[in-house]
Formats: structure tokens, C-alpha cells, sequence
């Protein structure tokens, strides 16, 4: 009997270890060559404005409280950053992750390129817990102070949750985040979340950050390429970490 082309194509992704397109869980927002950097185990970073255009695709209860975050905060600038993991080999990264995200002291000096400046910044230049607070057995709270230059100290609330079935971190802003003087940012509307899941073989790692803010002309450019490329940078050293 003749083979069909899916029945090939599975056939070679058991083989050689590659990740079938059709079996990650994610929309069509995604694009092939998108999906096929996925495949190739590359971090996928995408600028995509607002949450319509998010391409995480997934019944995951913690995919789902992840969209409901950004839903809520109906952001203006989004970005997500996407990786994907084979399972074997890689057990253990939930808790690796977990010790990564919790290790709030290392996010000072993650390096960050500054497109106006055309040179590496600290990320945040100091990371300090506050308080640390235990709910249950899935989840910690922390609140943290981080400085970020130059829009100076972010109260920063944590949350930690880790179940069976995922691990969840968000983040937010306490306070007013303001440049020379001007507020770029109100409270709570600087939302960053990072998921990590086991979907079949794989384990998916997917972040999003977003932020409401005001489309005011002198200040959209600072606000995508600052906030937004900051987000994206830490994501991506989260990611690359392991």
C-alpha cells in the first residue's frame, strides 16, 4: 500500500527527532517559517500589538490564565516569545526554571541592548526582595524592588504558581513608571508572564509582555523599543538559560 505524506512526515519527525508543525499548540497567527524556527528548537521573539494577535493556542489551564492576564489588560504593545523543548533530556526544567525565576537577586546585570544608545545596558541595574509570601503549596508571592534606568524603581509583585500540569510566573507594576517627569505608565499596566508546559514530547515555553499606554506621538517609540524590548530580554535570557 502506498504511503501518504502524513503518514511520512510522522514517520521522519519519530525518526529524526523534529517537532511536526501540525502537532504544536499554536494558532494561525503563527507563519511557516515561524513555525519552522519552533521545530528547529530557535527562540521565537514576535512584536504583535495586542492580544488578538497572540498565537498561544492551548486548553492548558495555565495557557489559559496566561491569556486571560494579558485579555484583561488589553495591552497596546505586546510581544511574545516562544520556545520549544523536547521532553527527553529535559525532565527536570520545571525545576530549574522555577529556581531561575525565584533567583530575583540575579535579574540585576542581565545584559540589554539599547537600540538608541547602540550599546549593552544592565537590564536592571538592582534586584532587591522585599517580602516573600508562601499560599498553599503551589504558589509564592514575592514583591520585589527592581531599577530599571531610567525610569527608576519598579514595585514589582510576583507570582509564582507551579502545578502539575504547568508553572506560571507574572509580573506587574505597582507603581507609576514615569520618564523625565512624564508618567509612561500607571499602575498595574505593565503586565509580564512566562509559561511552561509539557504539551506530548515537547515542553513549550511561551512569555508575554505587555503594556497600556498612552499612543502619545514623543513617547510611543520610547515606550515599544524600552518597555517592550526589556520584556522581550528577559524572556529570552530566561529561556536560553538551560
Amino acid at each position: 500500500m502506498k504511503q501518504t505524506k502524513p503518514f511520512i512526515a510522522a514517520a521522519a519527525a519519530l525518526l529524526f527527532g523534529t517537532i511536526p508543525a501540525a502537532g504544536l499548540p499554536f494558532n494561525g497567527m503563527l507563519s511557516e517559517s515561524e513555525r519552522t524556527a519552533l521545530e528547529d528548537g530557535q527562540v521565537l521573539i514576535r512584536n504583535i500589538d495586542k492580544y488578538k494577535n497572540m498565537s498561544l493556542d492551548s486548553d492548558n489551564e495555565g495557557a489559559v490564565k496566561l491569556r486571560e492576564l494579558i485579555k484583561a489588560l488589553s495591552p497596546n504593545y505586546l510581544a511574545e516569545v516562544i520556545q520549544v523543548k523536547p521532553y527527553e533530556g529535559n525532565e527536570d526544567l520545571p525545576e530549574k526554571m522555577r529556581g531561575a525565576l525565584m533567583n530575583i537577586s540575579e535579574y540585576a546585570g542581565i545584559p540589554y541592548w539599547s537600540e538608541r544608545h547602540e550599546r549593552y545596558y544592565d537590564l536592571y541595574s538592582s534586584a532587591q526582595i522585599i517580602a516573600t509570601m508562601k499560599e498553599g503549596d503551589s504558589t509564592t508571592r514575592i514583591n520585589a524592588d527592581l531599577y530599571m534606568s531610567p525610569f527608576g524603581t519598579i514595585h514589582t509583585p510576583i507570582v509564582l504558581e507551579q502545578t502539575d500540569g504547568y508553572l506560571l510566573y507574572t509580573s506587574t507594576n505597582n507603581n507609576k513608571l514615569k520618564y523625565e517627569g512624564i508618567t509612561c505608565v500607571k499602575e498595574q499596566n505593565m503586565k509580564s508572564a512566562i509559561l511552561l508546559f509539557r504539551d506530548g514530547g515537547n515542553w513549550i515555553l511561551y512569555g508575554a509582555g505587555g503594556v497600556k499606554a498612552p499612543k502619545i506621538s514623543f513617547l510611543e517609540k520610547r515606550i515599544e523599543t524600552s518597555f517592550i524590548n526589556r520584556i522581550k530580554t528577559f524572556c529570552n535570557f530566561i529561556f536560553t538559560k538551560f
